[in-house]
Parts: C-alpha cells; structure tokens; sequence
C-alpha cells in the first residue's frame, strides 16, 4: 500500500468509526431500556469483546511472535488507560461517579496476569486460570456498575438494528484505519515486542478514542468509562488466557520487566484519577498521555 493509499484509509477509517461510534451508543442506551439493563453493565459487557484484537494476538503467537502476541493485550490495555482515555478526555472531559467496587475491580483485573507472567511464560494452565478469573472479574464489575443511572427517556424503536450498525461500523473502520496506521509505520524495522505493544495495539484499538469520546460528550461520561474498564477486564484476563490456552506464550525480558508491569500500573492510575477526581479533566487527560509517550520512550529505547 502507497503512503497516499495508508493515509487514505486512515481518513476512511476514521470517518466509518466516528459513525459507529454514535450509531453504537445510540444502541446501547435503547437496548439497556428494552433488556432492563444498567447501560454500564451492557456497555461494559459488550464493549471488550473485540474479536480483531484476539485474533491478532493468536496469529501473532502462531508465527513465532510470542512479543507482539502479548503486545495485544499488554500494549493494548496501556493506549486504553492511558492513550485512550486521555486523547478523548481532551476531546470532551469524562465526568462519571461510578460505584466505588467498578474502580476497585477494574484495578485489580491485571493482577493475576502479572503475578502468573512473573516468570517469563503463560502455559495453558495459566490461560484456564486468567479465563476463569475474567469471569470472576467481570461479573464482580458488572454487578458494582448495576445501579448506574439509566436514560428513561431514550425510544426503544430500532435498538437491536443500531446497536448491530454501530458495531459493524466500528469493525470496519477499526480494520481500516489499523491497516492505515501499520502500513505508515511498516518503512520502519522494529522489534516485535516494540511492535505488538505499540503500533499493533494502537492501530487495533483505535476506534476506542470515539468510543468513548462520543459517549463523554453527551454528558454520559459513565458510559465512556465503562467502555475502558471492560475492555481492559477482556484484555488481560480473557484475551490473554485464550491466546495462552492455544499456545503458551514466552514473554522476553522487555516484556515481563516493562510492558507487564506498565499495563497494571496504568490501569491503576487511571483508577486513582476517577475515584479521587470523578472526571477526566483536560488537564488530567494531558498528563495520561504525557505518561503514555513517557512509556512509548522508554519502549524504544528499551528495544535498542
């Protein structure tokens, strides 16, 4: 693909997710209405499973890529606490008072990974336990999100038609502009570790940026978090004990030393700014992404 064609599918990609974006927070307000759901809870369940982001992640570590496999869900969580979620705060600051056990069980959620990756590796005893440790977690911070107001007033009409377009957006412009971002960096040798934790994982969830931007400024910054925390429960307990329990990982030094430890303590600072500040200001927004280039500098030069 030409440097034109990459940063026309960029542009494409970004118009299709910015559309299902607002398609797809249409559908979850009036399909938690029609279910009888907390739209936290909807959102929250609905919005990690994200079947590209797990798919290149098992590829990865069938060809031999075990560093850019857990880049996947590693890589990924990080841009989500801190990429993610300061790039939209910027765009439109997330206000949300969320039940105190949402914030707690979002922060533990990457514990077990780290403390069973501590040595180097994810056998497939590991991805049963992380797999039945992602049940645990998101039913604890489902629960905890269930009394999170709802929208009486949105229409029920054409919920299931809007919630369906606004995903199938999504996907499509997602894989687009994915496909835009690694072709612009694809002139560049770097490492795969370095790789898989932060082109691959930018350019698989970039979507997420309106996903949750355009719910936070609609004033439903509780919806724009729940989108975070679920995905990050998805990422490192069941994406990475599905990868693990189709082929083991081996982590590399890089890995276990850096990107492992970033990912739980980026969760755990986003979990800190929301439950002593209630929002994601613009001023805290810059500092998240001030941390996110902080790591993405200490990434490089780590794989020098």
């Amino acid at each position: 693909m030409s440097t034109v064609a990459a940063l026309a599918a960029l542009a494409g990609g970004l118009v299709l997710v910015v559309a299902g974006a607002e398609l797809f927070f249409e559908g979850v307000l009036a399909s938690a209405q029609r279910l009888r759901v907390s739209p936290f809870v909807l959102t929250a369940v609905l919005s990690g499973f994200e079947l590209e982001n797990l798919a290149a992640g098992i590829a990865a570590n069938a060809k031999g890529l075990p560093g850019a496999a857990a880049g996947t869900f590693l890589g990924g969580s990080t841009f989500l606490a801190l990429g993610v979620a300061g790039v939209a705060g910027l765009l439109a600051p997330i206000r949300a008072e969320l039940p105190r056990g949402v914030l707690i069980w979002t922060a533990l959620a990457p514990l077990p990974l780290v403390a069973l990756a501590l040595d180097g590796t994810l056998t497939r005893p590991d991805g049963a336990l992380l797999v039945g440790w992602f049940s645990i977690a998101l039913f604890a911070l489902a629960r905890s999100g269930r009394l999170v107001a709802a929208d009486a007033q949105r229409p029920r009409r054409r919920w299931l038609l809007k919630l369906a377009a606004g995903l199938g957006l999504l996907t499509a412009g997602g894989e687009l502009l994915g496909e835009g971002l690694r072709n612009v960096v694809s002139r560049f040798g770097v490492s795969e570790t370095l790789l898989g934790n932060t082109v691959i994982a930018a350019s698989v969830e970039a979507e997420e940026i309106a996903r949750v931007a355009v719910p936070a400024k609609r004033q439903r910054g509780d919806l724009a978090v729940a989108n975070i925390a679920g995905t990050l429960v998805h990422f490192v307990a069941f994406n990475a004990g599905v990868i693990a329990l189709v082929k083991p990982l081996t982590l590399d030094d890089a890995t276990v030393e850096l990107h492992l430890p970033v990912t739980a303590g980026a969760v755990l600072v986003l979990c800190a700014l929301l439950a002593t500040r209630g929002a994601i200001t613009r001023p805290a927004a810059s500092a998240l992404l001030a941390l996110y280039a902080t790591y993405i500098a200490a990434a490089i030069t780590v794989a020098l």
